[in-house]
């Protein structure tokens, strides 16, 4: 499904074929590959991404970018570089996560989640080419498209493209979490609040448009997701076991494990419920939110003899840009009740909002990607599939705070080093459209995007 642009503003600088040809130009396909592989072979999990922080800062040093450290622990900084800013032109940033989802390499707690088998996968921490396509998980989330975006800029320097407006680089922590929950607790398991979010309010910048980069297949959505995590306790009895009497049923057991059957049973019925309910789409994206129960925790091992009185389940659910936590609380709390599954406590622990961008204020924004993606792929901008829409993803932060964003970024799984050029491309052609030239040269012919009347036509991609 494709764009047909109308009554969209045009880009506030008309890039012109020679201008995108020397960015093209300016892009080492080879230099790329060989950034993109040794940043994404650093170990950088949740919460131990400080080497990785540091290959940014030191990429951006040697490229003449005079990049800051802006973070809440020295531990886990934010890479914040400027570019650009010498008229009065629109400022745009980009910002890519440094984690990237893992085992945590604590053999204890890896244990609790992982088979054996899925925790020998190379692709956990591992990059390389192989026939031609990149391998890893933290090439495709997220060090592949913040390598695009380092090399954009990279391009749009070497060619003497100085920025009307600025144009923001951020590379952050805490993206994909973790979440303080029960004993996990303090900053050293927050997620979100020290990436993104911190660069917003402490790191002295000033967008006026922002881009998640991220894998989205070359499409682009202004929806996010949100999600939130309620914890289901369970309350019983506690009888010491030479004295237990069994009963027949196990919802009649007082030890509350015994009527975990019943509860997971009503949580599925309310999660499919939920989820066929829940479903957003409006012309920036689709929202497809979804549950699932992601722990369960009930007594203590080591300490056995009378059951336990307490067990819980953590439900996740998604939240589309359109729904309310106490919404979604009430809904989930009456259908247990009415399940009649017993004594129960329910409390959400986690909460993140879902939000989008205003359509209006959006336009010139996707415009621009719109224009540099036509220029790079010789295809039209589509709308990303609806998974890129249903799920977190840092654009989430600006459109809370008022300023229009978008995720977009290259093939998502298996990317090749040409995606990477490609997807560099995009981010300098929509930088220099969006931003403008602080000093316009002659020359050129000027290519401008053809405009229809709707972001979307509608459909899925």
């Amino acid at each position: 499904m494709s764009l047909d642009f109308k009554n969209l503003p045009e880009a506030a600088y008309a890039v012109s074929e020679d201008e995108v040809a020397a960015l093209a130009a300016a892009l080492d396909k080879e230099e790329m590959t060989r950034v993109a592989l040794e940043l994404g072979n650093i170990k950088s999990p949740a919460r131990g991404e400080a080497e990785a922080a540091e290959y940014v800062y030191q990429w951006l040093s040697k490229e003449g970018f005079r990049p800051r450290k802006v973070g809440a622990t020295p531990e886990r900084p934010n890479i914040i570089a400027t570019y650009g800013g010498k008229g009065d032109g629109k400022s745009l940033l980009y910002t890519a996560h440094l984690d990237t989802e893992s085992p945590v390499g604590n053999p204890d707690e890896d244990a609790l989640k992982f088979r054996d088998s899925t925790l020998e996968q190379r692709e956990w921490t591992e990059c390389w080419l192989e026939n031609g396509q990149l391998h890893g998980f933290p090439i495709a989330n997220d060090r592949g498209p913040m390598t695009c975006f380092l090399f954009a800029a990279k391009a749009l320097k070497a060619c003497g493209f100085d920025l009307s407006g600025r144009l923001y680089l951020t590379a952050s922590p805490g993206e994909i979490g973790p979440e303080p929950i029960e004993e996990m607790r303090g900053i050293d398991y927050m997620g979100k609040e020290i990436g993104t979010h911190y660069v917003f309010n402490h790191g002295g910048v000033s967008a006026d448009y922002a881009i998640a980069a991220e894998g989205c297949d070359y499409g682009l959505t202004w929806v996010g997701s949100g999600y939130s995590v309620f914890r289901i306790k369970l309350y019983g009895d506690s009888v010491f076991t030479p004295l237990l009497e069994s009963p027949e049923l196990a919802s009649d057991h007082p030890n509350p494990i015994y009527r975990m059957g019943a509860a997971v049973q009503s949580i599925l019925d309310w999660s499919r419920k939920f989820e066929t309910e829940s479903r957003y789409e409006c012309e920036g994206g689709a929202s497809y939110p979804k549950a699932q129960i992601a722990s369960v925790r009930g007594g203590v091992p080591h300490a056995f003899g009378a059951g336990t009185e307490v067990c819980a389940l953590y439900l996740e659910v998604g939240l589309a840009p359109n729904q309310q936590i106490g919404d979604v609380h009430r809904s989930l709390e009456a259908f247990l009740r009415e399940s009649g599954i017993g004594e129960f406590e329910l409390e959400p622990v986690v909460v993140r909002h879902g939000f989008e961008a205003d359509e209006n204020k959006v336009k010139p924004l996707v415009s621009a990607v719109d224009l540099a993606t036509r220029l790079a792929t010789g295809e039209p901008l589509k709308r990303a599939a609806p998974i890129y829409s249903s799920m977190w993803r840092d654009h989430n932060v600006f459109n809370m705070n008022r300023v229009p964003a978008v995720t977009t970024g290259f093939k998502r799984w298996r990317p090749t080093p040409e995606d990477l050029v490609k997807g560099a491309l995009i981010y300098a052609v929509t930088a220099l459209a969006l931003c403008g030239r602080a000093k316009q040269s002659e020359g050129g012919t000027a290519i401008k995007p053809v405009y229809g009347d709707n972001p979307f036509r509608g459909g899925e991609t």
